[in-house]
């Protein structure tokens, strides 16, 4: 393990998940309450940067390990694992595995989905 890169990728959490809450606290309108738009700004944003910081990654800038650990898995991992989703979700329809990409997309979002239900459930069996 490489505590250079652990280290890097817990600083940049750290400051992901202070500029989450941020964005997610002071972007949501009040004509829109019911609606949690601070978190899509922040799921949109996060999947923008990743885009502009692998594509500057792979095709411009030279960078470290840490660099890409503490920018990806740490700031924007904190900021919203969403990003990371995203991109694994275009490298497999750029690979032209669209079954997969479907799959994983799909099965992502609704066994979440059902998962986190299922954790309530069980909470409310439990302590109820």
């Amino acid at each position: 393990m490489q505590w250079g890169v652990v280290l890097m990728v817990a600083l940049g959490g750290a400051l992901g998940s202070l500029v989450r809450y941020f964005v997610a606290g002071t972007v949501q309108p009040a004509w829109w309450p019911g609606f949690p738009f601070g978190i899509f700004v922040v799921n949109i944003t996060g999947g923008l940067a990743m885009g502009l910081i692998t594509g500057l990654a792979a095709l411009k800038l030279n960078m470290t390990p840490e660099m890409r650990a503490f920018l990806t898995t740490g700031i924007l991992g904190g900021y919203t694992t969403f990003s990371t989703f995203s991109l694994d979700s275009a490298m497999l329809m750029e690979r032209g595995a669209y079954a997969q990409a479907g799959a994983y997309v799909v099965g992502s979002v609704v066994l979440s989905i059902l998962a986190l239900f299922g954790g309530l459930w069980l909470m409310r069996i439990l302590y109820a």
